[in-house]
């Protein structure tokens, strides 16, 4: 379905989590070279700054709970700048194909026979790593649940249901508004007791993390000052104690 090399089209590009030197060299290449930049809310503005000068900025962003520009409006942008544009970049925080619906973007732009691209990020979830919490753990997890906690209808994912009853580590995307439903699930199957951990703006200064037991999650959110966008990451490797040295910095982009 996706073109592997093009010079022109859309390109469905990951900003990483945060810290801008996390983007790709792919990436960083075809923002060099962007003639449209339709942005999210989640973007390090610095990226921005890779992009020629005479680039045209379109913001698109989608404030958690607030305003937004819906994905019809989106879908229309990305219609009329690929007609006039040859590299229309569609930036996007994180991964757009990890609940960052960049996969609708490709797909509409294939129906309207414009050359789509999808150029990886790195997710948030990998990101917590620098807060010192591996995803996986010799001994301790061998595999993750990647869970949504607002689906389209707003509801939490069913998932955590199955999630709860298996070994791995539970990542849980947009659910601070849920932390009271998730304490709840887990204190029911008798796991509240459970390691946890909320990381807000992961790679940034301004990152925060708690550690907790799962059925405290919402009094360590409260006490910490978090709320989103923050990852939840529940399991036992959210036990293991690890202070990576903090750094960041862009001054080579």
């Amino acid at each position: 379905m996706l073109e592997n090399t093009s010079d022109f089209g859309l390109f469905v590009l990951g900003g990483g989590p945060g810290d801008p030197e996390l983007i790709t060299l792919k990436g960083y290449l075809v923002l060099k070279r962007a003639e449209v930049i339709l942005y999210d809310n989640l973007i390090n503005k610095e990226l921005l700054k890779i992009a020629p000068k005479d680039c045209k900025m379109v913001y698109v962003g989608k404030q958690p709970y607030g305003n937004y520009t819906s994905q019809e409006a989106i879908h229309e942008l990305i219609k009329e700048y690929t007609d006039t544009h040859q590299v229309v970049v569609r930036l996007k925080g994180g991964d757009p194909f990890i609940f960052g619906r960049g996969f609708e973007e490709v797909l509409f732009a294939e129906e309207h026979g414009i050359p789509a691209h999808y150029i990886p990020g790195i997710s948030s979830m990998q990101a917590v790593g620098l807060s010192g919490i591996p995803l996986t753990h010799r001994g301790i997890s061998e595999s993750m649940w990647v869970i949504t906690g607002t689906k389209k209808d707003g509801h939490l994912s069913s998932d955590l249901n199955c999630a709860i009853r298996s070994k791995a580590t539970v990542v849980i995307y947009m659910g601070m508004r849920k932390l009271e439903e998730i304490s709840a699930i887990y204190q029911n199957a008798m796991l509240g007791d459970m390691p946890a951990a909320i990381i807000q703006h992961a790679s940034l200064p301004a990152q925060k993390k708690v550690l907790c037991k799962v059925k405290d999650l919402m009094v360590a959110a409260a006490n910490a000052g978090l709320t989103y966008p923050a990852i939840i990451v529940i399991g036992g490797v959210a036990g293991i104690i690890h202070t990576p040295e903090k750094k960041y910095s862009h001054e080579n982009l």
